[in-house]
């Protein structure tokens, strides 16, 4: 039985923790997760899907606002004597006191193929960028962003129309595999890290709202790949007759029109084209301002252009 630390915080690593939990060959001792956070209109604490669930389970549970400044709790783990530390989306930089209690490793699961987009936001760069492929890989935590030593790496292609939040589902689901794969090949001794490649080293910086704002100026193409990226993370949104309008869901078209950059070209029942710097974007959901969703055509008819 290999016995370990869960540190994780939102619902991409959930999909880990069920499975290390299930499983005959590992013993879950803890879950570290970030504190409770307000959420809702009425801002009431609101606990991760990580802690929810070990809630359910019994599992014990500690929330450092900052780990590597909790003795108390640093002591704690200590005591548990694990074998591993395992960190997926956990949302706090771990100190070496930290990373050294563990009797083996510290293996955190990334949600690129490293060295390629260190940092925050991976998937949701990866698409921005119109990446067609990206993956997950496990490494060894060192103190550097991301730069610790590559265990194993499965690739995932990314389809022209997928968003961040399918991108974020598929890797979820091939992440306990790979993390089970990765403890066990470093126990038997069967697995040997690598070191990672200093060529081709980018970072995924945290996302800020402003680059969320469309710029009608860029490619149709790229505005579709940001529209994915952000897909309600927090989504991409525009300034139309002094409202806001995200968009949910488009379709890049290879056709100019006559219209200057940012004008609205036609309004159909396939959606809504707007001019761009290079090509037409049509607009399929949208969500205006103080309203659901709806298919864009509706937003556009009721325009009355």
């Amino acid at each position: 039985m290999i016995n370990i630390v869960f540190f994780g915080t939102p619902d991409i690593g959930l999909k880990s923790l069920e499975y290390f939990h299930r499983s005959v060959s590992f013993n879950v001792l803890a879950v570290v997760t970030q504190p409770d956070k307000p959420s809702g209109r009425g801002q009431k604490l609101t606990p991760s899907p990580i802690k929810r669930f070990a809630l359910e389970n019994n599992i014990p549970i500690f929330q450092p606002k900052s780990i590597r400044k909790e003795p108390d709790i640093i002591k704690a783990l200590k005591d548990l004597n694990p074998d591993f530390f395992v960190t997926f989306a956990f949302g706090q930089i771990l100190s070496q006191e930290v990373l050294d209690i563990p009797k083996y490793e510290t293996i955190n699961l990334h949600v690129s193929l490293l060295p390629k987009y260190r940092g925050a936001n991976p998937i949701q760069r990866a698409i921005i960028n119109g990446d067609t492929q990206t993956g997950i890989c496990t490494m060894i935590t060192e103190l550097g962003l991301d730069c610790g030593d590559i265990c194993m790496t499965h690739p995932i292609e990314i389809a022209p129309d997928m968003n961040c939040v399918e991108l974020f589902d598929i890797c979820a689901e091939n992440s306990p595999q790979l993390l089970e794969k990765t403890l066990l090949g470093l126990v038997s001794g069967s697995l040997s890290p690598v070191k990672q490649c200093e060529e081709g080293v980018c970072f995924a910086d945290k996302l800020q709202k402003e680059e969320c704002k469309i710029d009608w100026s860029k490619s149709a193409q790229e505005i579709h790949n940001l529209v994915r990226g952000v897909y309600k993370c927090p989504g991409a949104f525009f300034d139309y007759q002094g409202k806001i309008i995200k968009v949910l869901k488009t379709e890049p078209l290879a056709e100019n029109s006559s219209k200057s950059v940012g004008e609205i070209i036609s309004v159909s029942k396939s959606g809504v084209d707007f001019q761009t710097g290079e090509g037409t974007l049509r607009l399929l959901v949208v969500k205006p301002e103080g309203k659901g969703e709806m298919q864009a055509r509706d937003w556009g008819n009721g325009l009355r252009l």
